[in-house]
């Protein structure tokens, strides 16, 4: 049973949706995106699993989506994606992929229902 997590220490949901996970008795393989990002094609399939568009899975508040001007309706989804790449503090967290499925832990129990 092989179960991802992207995983951010100092996030307060990211932590609560591993200590869920944990106490469902599931060790997931942790990815620190922030200092593993996924790379395009990656950011698609998780997209895709989550049926969500790209700014859907952006944190709009940071200032990198700001300074970028990431709110342009002129952007293509490809250049929302590479802006996640390129600065991956912008992904929403936490997110969990299980057997062809994905998951964003907000709230934490969410995830439950992937596993």
């Amino acid at each position: 049973m092989s179960i991802t997590l992207y995983h951010n220490p100092r996030c307060s949901k990211s932590r609560q949706t591993l200590e869920l996970l944990n106490e469902k008795g599931v060790e997931p393989e942790i990815i620190e995106y922030l200092k593993t990002p996924p790379d395009a094609q990656q950011l698609e399939q998780i997209l895709t699993l989550l049926g969500l568009e790209p700014r859907q899975l952006m944190r709009t508040g940071e200032a990198e989506y700001k300074d970028n001007n990431l709110d342009d309706p002129a952007l293509s989804h490809a250049q929302l994606v590479q802006a996640m790449v390129d600065h991956p503090k912008l992904i929403q967290r936490p997110i969990v992929l299980h057997d062809g499925k994905a998951a964003l832990g907000r709230p934490p129990e969410s995830v439950l229902e992937i596993l």
